[in-house]
């Protein structure tokens, strides 16, 4: 990431079991579980996520914000559940899916504005869109998992945000490059 701190293998792992966790206790009825944060570290700063859902390589949900706004501890289990239930793409998270369900986290670091595709770097860059009062992201997993070159990639950004692939050309679009810790519950420890 460019602008904090990357979390330890064990804050990796502990966030991961939040959303697990979460989600658990969710089909159980129960309160979701609590990580108790320490403002002095990773997990009291205000930072955007995304929870990823896949159940083997299929995506399931994917929900996230931006916006840095709230500790990351206690977001993580917002999104968790909104990625299970709120994905307009899917339907919602059923309890017997659970068992086979692997949880990503990316972390993200702050947007820098770009002019175009000559200054993304893929595997490193997720994209943001935003023209004609549309805005479309893509994590920076997306464009090697999908074989995306940078224009291909800066294209499909703009086909998320519902927009021509040309769109981020447009006068007044803008379009924003940022990098995001990424780690899931097969290689938290890593």
């Amino acid at each position: 990431m460019n602008d904090r701190a990357a979390l330890t293998p064990e804050a990796r792992r502990a966030l991961l079991g939040l959303a697990r966790g979460t989600l658990e206790a969710h089909f159980r009825g129960g309160p979701p579980p609590r990580l108790a944060s320490d403002r002095s570290d990773t997990f009291g700063q205000a930072r955007g996520l995304f929870v990823t859902l896949r159940r083997g390589e299929e995506l399931r949900g994917c929900i996230g914000t931006v916006a840095a706004r709230g500790e990351i501890t206690r977001i993580v289990s917002e999104y968790a559940l909104r990625a299970a239930f709120e994905d307009p793409r899917f339907p919602p998270l059923a309890p017997e899916e659970l068992p086979g369900l692997t949880i990503e986290i990316s972390v993200l670091g702050a947007p820098r504005e770009i002019s175009g595709p000559q200054d993304v770097e893929i595997g490193r860059d997720g994209l943001i869109v935003e023209a004609g009062g549309r805005r479309g992201l893509l994590l920076p997993q997306v464009a090697p998992e999908w074989g995306f070159d940078a224009p291909t990639f800066v294209a499909e950004v703009c086909r998320k945000a519902g927009l021509p692939p040309d769109a981020w050309r447009a006068e007044g679009s803008r379009l924003w490059a940022f990098r995001a810790e990424v780690f899931a519950e097969d290689d938290a420890g890593e």
